[in-house]
C-alpha cells in the first residue's frame, strides 16, 4: 500500500485515541445507569405485570449491547484527507507594474575597540 506524501489538513483528522475512548466509556457507564434503573424498577414496582416484563428485558438486554458499543471504534477510513494547498493561495497576486518594496535592513557589525596606538583602517 503506497502511503500519501501529502500533508493532512488538521481539520480532517480522527479524533484523538484519548477522547474516542473517553466518548465510548461514557456511553457504555449511561448504559448501564439506565440497566441498573431498569433492575431496580423490576423489583420495586408493584404490582408485577407486562412493565415487569419490559424493565427485565433491559436488565438482561443492555449490558451486551453496552460492552459491544464500549469495544467497538469509529471507523476512521471514512473520513476523506482534506489538502491543505485547496485553501492557500497558488501565488502571491502583485500587480506587474506595482513597484517592489525593499525591506528597510539595518546592519550592525560588532567590531573590537581599536588598540592604542595601531593605526584605524
Amino acid at each position: 500500500m503506497k502511503k500519501s506524501t501529502r500533508a493532512q489538513s488538521a481539520t480532517s483528522l480522527p479524533p484523538a485515541p484519548r477522547d474516542e475512548a473517553g466518548s465510548r466509556m461514557t456511553n457504555y457507564l449511561v448504559m448501564m445507569t439506565v440497566r441498573a434503573t431498569c433492575f431496580v424498577l423490576m423489583v420495586v414496582v408493584t404490582p408485577y405485570g407486562w412493565h415487569t416484563a419490559v424493565l427485565a428485558v433491559g436488565a438482561i438486554v443492555l449490558p451486551y449491547f453496552a460492552v459491544v458499543l464500549a469495544n467497538v471504534g469509529k471507523d476512521t477510513r471514512s473520513t476523506r484527507a482534506v489538502t491543505p494547498e485547496r485553501a492557500l493561495p497558488a501565488a502571491p497576486t502583485v500587480p506587474p507594474t506595482a513597484p517592489v518594496e525593499r525591506p528597510h535592513v539595518i546592519r550592525l557589525d560588532e567590531q573590537s575597540p581599536p588598540e592604542a596606538g595601531a593605526p584605524e583602517k
